[in-house]
């Protein structure tokens, strides 16, 4: 028991140390530095601006051109018509001709940073410290998936929905930043800690076999990359 609580207590320094690494905010001394930090995130939703939406662009065009020519259908017909569609895809491919291997990067990671939530870039921005998390899966008789993904990573990001952390981890591995492996002996504490967490004791409550899977949540090397690139200590630093 001693020996496990000393694992503990060495996660939780090491999570804390790398919320105080990475969370916005709480490495930053006077209003000064916050005001670079605003600046900062303010250079950025102008970056994020520039990466046009190329459907988006391409059915305001054709609605205003609907406009023109006297036609009052709506999007939703235009979108059936088909044209916004073929029209977003030749915007793409023309796009694809001019870009470098830069400018595709940028736009690839712009693309990805617009679909994230607040609560998805805090977690991010903890697994970035390269620590490992622990999740599971809650499983019935039969194999049916009572819940997935249930992990501590949300509380040590402190989210601010942790009972939508399942959703969050989903939407992360379809977006290729984190991998969910296999079970990691070295979080064996870490799980233990996690069958007791609200949500996988409720899953566990609504049927009356149940199994817990585990699983490892690390950021993936794409997800890596990703935050490289995104990094904002990095641009406040470079300022």
């Amino acid at each position: 028991m001693l020996r496990r609580a000393g694992r503990v207590a060495g996660w939780a320094a090491r999570t804390g140390a790398g919320l105080t690494r990475r969370l916005p905010g709480v490495d930053l001394a006077g209003e000064g530095l916050r005001q670079v930090e605003r600046q900062v995130l303010s250079g950025l939703r102008r970056r994020l601006d520039e990466v046009d939406d190329p459907y988006v662009v391409a059915l305001s065009a054709a609605s205003a051109g609907n406009e023109h020519n006297g036609n009052n259908g709506s999007p939703a017909q235009l979108v059936l018509a088909g044209e916004p569609l073929r029209t977003a895809m030749k915007e793409l491919l023309d796009r694809s001709i001019g870009f470098d291997r830069e400018r595709a990067r940028e736009y690839l990671y712009a693309t990805v940073l617009r679909r994230l939530t607040p609560d998805e870039a805090r977690i991010i921005a903890v697994l970035a410290d390269g620590d490992p998390f622990p999740a599971v899966d809650v499983v019935a008789k039969g194999s049916r998936i009572l819940l997935r993904n249930a992990s501590t990573v949300g509380i040590s990001a402190g989210v601010t929905l942790p009972d939508e952390v399942p959703s969050y981890l989903t939407r992360l591995a379809g977006l290729g930043l984190v991998d969910i492996t296999d079970d990691d002996p070295v979080l064996s504490a870490q799980h233990e800690i996690l069958a007791t967490d609200e949500l996988v004791r409720a899953a566990q409550a609504s049927a009356k076999r149940t199994k817990l899977i585990r699983h490892t949540v690390r950021l993936s090397r794409f997800g890596s990359r990703f935050w490289a690139a995104c990094d904002p200590a990095v641009r406040t630093r470079v300022e």
